[in-house]
């Protein structure tokens, strides 16, 4: 997914992010405003040590213009104390905290496993967990946002790529392994129309109403077109590879329902293959080969060049945070999961509409709200970046690896979605 930083309250992207992907998820799209500091105050920059990096402290470059010292901010609590465990520990988790508007909500975590585990009502276990699953998203994508900062950008794209859609993916893998076809199918849709639909939708609205001509009409909203064009090719390319089983289960004979079955199965492990490759493909040609057609925000508005923001933990923290939400994510998707079957039963709500609708905004609700502060700057190249980014990642990447794992699992996965589906799916391309 797509990343946004800010650099002196100028936002750019990174082309696989730093929520950590092409997660373009806005995966963490991390945006800071400029009189609104998530992390600082601007304070004295605190000393810059190596060794402390190195165990996992906070980092923080005394030549960067964005980062200062967390020590020395009034936003939030000083700790004094000469453990130097106790010290990281709290640094690292003031700076985790603060990162992005939605993780107020974290507060959700414990009280969804504990909904879980004593066996709560359907209906409080789904909106406890799912709430939870909110902030968990942001966190994974701030996390692999800071470890991308310190590899190579190839490294960096792999990594982002694989978890740029982590929630979604820890979610599927969970649905899967209780044989939760519809529902994983449902989802992949989802998240795809959920991107380019509500997320673009809303930026471009908001924008709209926001940027208006001296005479307080309407004007056009700028944007790259040579990006326009690319991604819009490629998701073209990628939803007709996912269309192509279902319209040939609809023309095959259905005297044989086994046999056709296991031909629509063999397709779509054939399909996944080829569009995982089809991935390998994309990731060359964007960090690669045509990297400036996705490096949109090179410069603030007065034309000067800016860098890159500094991370503000160690790649050893960043990996711990990393490693425990995804525990987080794992756990509370497994009780979200696990509720559906009686949220379905006592509440009326089929499968579809969860997985269509209400599962895809667990994994964008934070980058959506990013979105909209970058789309009310006019940042309209970071909006198309970020939402046909993810739905690319999301078909290319996403749907075929949840096939693959279906065939190593023994689950029936494949790419073929029910007609009610498939017609709300075909008409945007």
């Amino acid at each position: 997914m797509l990343s946004l930083f800010s650099v002196d309250g100028h936002f750019r992207v990174n082309p696989f992010g730093t929520r950590g992907s092409m997660s373009a998820r806005l995966v963490n799209y991390r945006a800071v405003g400029e009189n609104e500091p998530l992390l600082n105050d601007g304070s004295s920059v605190a000393p810059h040590d190596n060794a402390g990096n190195a165990q996992g402290q906070v980092c923080l470059s005394p030549d960067s213009s964005t980062v200062t010292s967390l020590r020395g901010s009034k936003h939030i609590p000083r700790i004094d104390n000469s453990n130097f465990a106790i010290r990281s520990f709290w640094n690292i988790a003031k700076v985790t905290l603060l990162s992005n508007y939605v993780n107020f909500l974290l507060v959700m975590v414990p009280l969804g496993i504990i909904a879980g585990k004593l066996e709560w009502s359907s209906t409080s276990v789904f909106t406890i967990n799912f709430v939870a699953i909110i902030p968990l998203a942001a966190v994974l994508s701030f996390a692999t946002e800071q470890i991308s900062m310190k590899i190579s950008e190839t490294l960096g794209g792999l990594l982002n790529a694989t978890f740029g859609n982590a929630v979604e993916l820890i979610m599927g893998i969970v649905a899967l392994q209780r044989n939760e076809i519809e529902l994983v199918q449902a989802s992949i849709l989802g998240s795809i129309l959920s991107n380019l639909l509500l997320v673009m939708g809303t930026c471009f609205l908001l924008s709209g109403i926001t940027h208006r001509g001296e005479s307080g009409n309407g004007r056009e909203q700028d944007f790259s077109s040579a990006t326009a064009q690319t991604t819009c090719s490629l998701m073209t390319l990628s939803s007709t590879s996912l269309i192509i089983p279902t319209a040939l289960y609809a023309v095959i004979d259905r005297s044989g329902s086994k046999e056709k079955a296991q031909s629509i199965l063999t397709l779509s492990r054939g399909t996944a293959i080829i569009l995982l490759l089809l991935y390998v493909l994309y990731l060359v040609f964007q960090l690669r080969t045509h990297s400036n057609l996705f490096d949109t925000e090179n410069q603030n508005e007065d034309g000067e060049e800016v860098e890159p923001e500094e991370p503000v933990i160690g790649p050893i923290a960043a990996i711990a945070v990393l490693c425990v939400t995804t525990v987080l994510v794992a756990v509370c998707s497994n009780y979200l999961v696990d509720s559906i079957d009686d949220l379905v039963k006592t509440s009326g709500i089929s499968r579809a509409f969860i997985g269509l609708i209400l599962i895809p905004i667990v994994g964008i609700a934070a980058d959506h709200v990013t979105a909209v502060f970058v789309a009310l700057r006019d940042k309209m190249d970071l909006v198309m970046n970020v939402g046909a980014g993810s739905s690319i990642q999301i078909a290319l990447l996403f749907a075929p690896f949840l096939v693959i794992v279906g065939w190593i699992i023994g689950a029936e996965m494949t790419l073929h979605f029910e007609t009610c589906k498939f017609d709300v799916f075909n008409p945007l391309f």
